[in-house]
């Protein structure tokens, strides 16, 4: 292989890796809080320890709080890590801390979910 070749394939390597770190960010930012995909209001729940890489809400709670979810083939990167959930699926974590929609939000921008039970915090950056 001759050193051009390997400077482009090096250069494509690099590329395709950036790409992929961008591409499995799990959120986007909306008015100062952060939001899966669907622009959906995410929360933080306070029972979960930050950097342990488990979600303490499953079972009920997940009914009420959807995780979520990553994909098999995504990618942690910067803030974003993955934890595994009690039943061995995988969820998105910023910053340590699992984060989880609430079933109550109808649409985007609704944000009824903060302050539940003094345990549940809108997701910011």
């Amino acid at each position: 292989m001759n050193t051009r070749t390997l400077a482009c394939l090096t250069l494509l390597s690099a590329s395709l890796a950036a790409c992929s770190a961008y591409a499995t960010r799990p959120t986007m930012v909306s008015e100062g809080m952060l939001t899966g995909g669907n622009g959906m209001t995410l929360y933080t729940f306070d029972r979960d320890t930050a950097g342990s890489g488990k979600s303490v809400c499953n079972g009920p709670c997940a009914t009420n709080w959807p995780p979520l979810m990553a994909k098999a083939d995504d990618v942690a990167s910067g803030d974003y890590s993955i934890v595994t959930r009690d039943d061995g699926s995988k969820q998105w974590a910023y910053k340590g801390k699992p984060l989880y929609y609430w079933i109550k939000d109808q649409k985007p921008g609704d944000k009824t979910g903060d302050g539940v039970n003094n345990a549940w915090r809108i997701a910011k950056p």
